[in-house]
Protein backbone atom coordinates (compact mmCIF):
# COMPACT_ATOMS: atom_id res chain seq x y z
CA UNK A 1 0.00 0.00 0.00
CA UNK A 2 1.35 3.48 -0.85
CA UNK A 3 2.51 5.30 2.32
CA UNK A 4 0.14 8.24 1.83
CA UNK A 5 -2.82 5.88 1.62
CA UNK A 6 -1.75 4.04 4.74
CA UNK A 7 -1.17 7.30 6.62
CA UNK A 8 -4.63 8.61 5.72
CA UNK A 9 -6.33 5.21 5.87
CA UNK A 10 -7.58 5.55 2.29
CA UNK A 11 -8.87 2.64 0.23
CA UNK A 12 -6.45 1.96 -2.61
CA UNK A 13 -9.06 0.42 -4.90
CA UNK A 14 -11.16 3.62 -4.88
CA UNK A 15 -8.13 5.63 -5.98
CA UNK A 16 -7.32 3.12 -8.72
CA UNK A 17 -10.91 3.32 -9.96
CA UNK A 18 -10.71 7.12 -10.13
CA UNK A 19 -7.38 6.98 -11.95
CA UNK A 20 -8.81 4.49 -14.43
CA UNK A 21 -11.77 6.78 -15.12
CA UNK A 22 -9.34 9.59 -16.01
CA UNK A 23 -8.32 7.68 -19.13
CA UNK A 24 -11.29 9.31 -20.82
CA UNK A 25 -9.84 12.80 -20.21
CA UNK A 26 -6.09 12.25 -19.89
CA UNK A 27 -3.86 10.74 -22.54
CA UNK A 28 -0.29 9.60 -22.11
CA UNK A 29 2.17 11.37 -24.39
CA UNK A 30 5.12 9.46 -25.79
CA UNK A 31 8.49 10.92 -24.78
CA UNK A 32 9.47 11.05 -28.45
CA UNK A 33 7.10 13.99 -28.88
CA UNK A 34 8.85 16.26 -26.35
CA UNK A 35 12.35 14.81 -25.89
CA UNK A 36 13.86 17.45 -28.17
CA UNK A 37 13.17 19.97 -25.36
CA UNK A 38 14.85 17.87 -22.64
CA UNK A 39 18.03 19.94 -22.32
CA UNK A 40 16.20 23.27 -22.41
CA UNK A 41 13.67 22.06 -19.85
CA UNK A 42 16.41 20.86 -17.50
CA UNK A 43 18.14 24.23 -17.75
CA UNK A 44 14.91 26.01 -16.79
CA UNK A 45 14.22 23.93 -13.67
CA UNK A 46 15.87 25.20 -10.52
CA UNK A 47 15.01 22.45 -8.02
CA UNK A 48 13.60 19.09 -9.09
CA UNK A 49 15.31 18.03 -12.32
CA UNK A 50 12.93 15.04 -12.53
CA UNK A 51 10.18 17.52 -13.50
CA UNK A 52 11.82 18.19 -16.87
CA UNK A 53 9.25 16.18 -18.90
CA UNK A 54 6.45 18.45 -17.73
CA UNK A 55 8.33 21.60 -18.73
CA UNK A 56 9.41 20.02 -22.02
CA UNK A 57 5.83 19.07 -22.85
CA UNK A 58 4.66 22.57 -21.97
CA UNK A 59 7.24 23.95 -24.40
CA UNK A 60 6.30 21.44 -27.08
CA UNK A 61 2.57 22.10 -26.88
CA UNK A 62 2.94 25.80 -26.06
CA UNK A 63 0.56 25.38 -23.16
CA UNK A 64 0.58 26.24 -19.46
CA UNK A 65 1.19 23.86 -16.56
CA UNK A 66 -1.61 23.33 -14.03
CA UNK A 67 0.22 22.80 -10.75
CA UNK A 68 0.44 23.60 -7.07
CA UNK A 69 4.18 22.81 -7.21
CA UNK A 70 6.11 26.06 -6.86
CA UNK A 71 9.14 24.39 -8.46
CA UNK A 72 7.68 25.29 -11.86
CA UNK A 73 7.40 29.00 -11.06
CA UNK A 74 10.19 30.88 -12.79
CA UNK A 75 10.79 28.17 -15.39
CA UNK A 76 9.69 30.47 -18.17
CA UNK A 77 6.41 28.73 -18.89
CA UNK A 78 2.94 29.81 -17.83
CA UNK A 79 1.61 28.10 -14.72
CA UNK A 80 -1.93 27.96 -13.37
CA UNK A 81 -2.88 27.01 -9.83
CA UNK A 82 -6.17 25.32 -9.08
CA UNK A 83 -7.72 28.46 -7.61
CA UNK A 84 -6.92 30.37 -10.85
CA UNK A 85 -8.32 27.56 -13.01
CA UNK A 86 -11.48 27.60 -10.89
CA UNK A 87 -11.88 31.36 -11.39
CA UNK A 88 -11.26 31.02 -15.11
CA UNK A 89 -13.87 28.28 -15.50
CA UNK A 90 -16.48 30.05 -13.35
Amino acid sequence: MPPLFAKRNLPVQNALDVLESLNYFVKAINVDLYSSYEQEAKERILRDIDDWPIVALSLTLDCPIWTEDKDFFGAGVATWTTDRVHIYLS
